[in-house]
């Protein structure tokens, strides 16, 4: 009898997450962002300062991804971003709290998720699909949940570091799943330069990030 292959868990998902975190930002900005061996299980995801971006997905499964940046690290990432698209050093914002910060970050946490979700359908052969991300700038801790749309909700959190040592924080909750290998079978080709061009699409489609988050939105999350 062939060996059953051990199946993906919910920490096999995140690296994926992680990866797709680092690689978007590495190639935005041109510079190396790393995340730590380490994974925390945590009991509750939350934003905190200074800048706490945050999206929801289901399909597949369901799940909430949230990265929380320092000032330091955001104005990092914004400045080595805009100047990798040849902004002058004069035409960028001094403050973390600026809105361009925070459109910037929006627009980094879009192609995240769009390029995780591309990797999930492309391994897992598993759908998924993301709400546009969220931004707000706070001086204390928000706590996140959907925890009740969630079955057997998992909760994990990682370190990154920006090339300047600064460090921000991915939390992820979703669903405690397993997928289990039925038969071997050929992943799709992934064609980078497609992802980016839908992904551009969406971008333009939806109204673009805001740091004011809908009450709707807090009122179904819990907030």
């Amino acid at each position: 009898m062939a060996k059953r292959e051990k199946p993906i868990s919910t920490e096999d998902i995140l690296v994926m997450l992680c990866r797709s975190v680092s690689q978007v930002i590495s190639t935005a900005t041109n510079t190396n962002v790393g995340y730590s061996p380490m994974v925390q299980r945590i009991t509750r995801t939350c934003l905190r300062p200074d800048i706490g971006c945050f999206v929801l997905f289901d399909g597949g499964f369901s799940g909430l991804v949230i990265i929380n940046f320092s000032a330091a690290s955001a104005m990092e990432i914004y400045r080595a971003y805009m100047k990798s698209m040849g902004m002058p050093d004069s035409e960028l914002a001094t403050q973390h709290t600026s809105d361009e910060v925070g459109n910037m970050l929006g627009e980094l946490m879009n192609q995240i998720v769009g390029d995780f979700t591309s990797k999930v359908g492309h391994e897992l052969l598993v759908s998924i699909n993301q709400n546009q991300p969220k931004m707000l700038t706070i001086n204390k801790e928000v706590m996140v949940s959907i925890d009740t749309n969630l079955d057997r909700p998992q909760s994990r959190r990682v370190a990154f570091t920006t090339a300047d040592h600064h460090m921000f924080y991915l939390e992820l909750a979703m669903d405690k799943t397993d997928f289990i290998k039925l038969h071997d079978y050929v992943p799709e080709e992934v064609d980078p330069d497609r992802i980016i061009e839908e992904s551009g699409r969406a971008k333009n489609s939806d109204s673009p990030p805001q740091s004011d988050v809908d009450t709707d939105l807090l009122d179904e999350l819990g907030i």
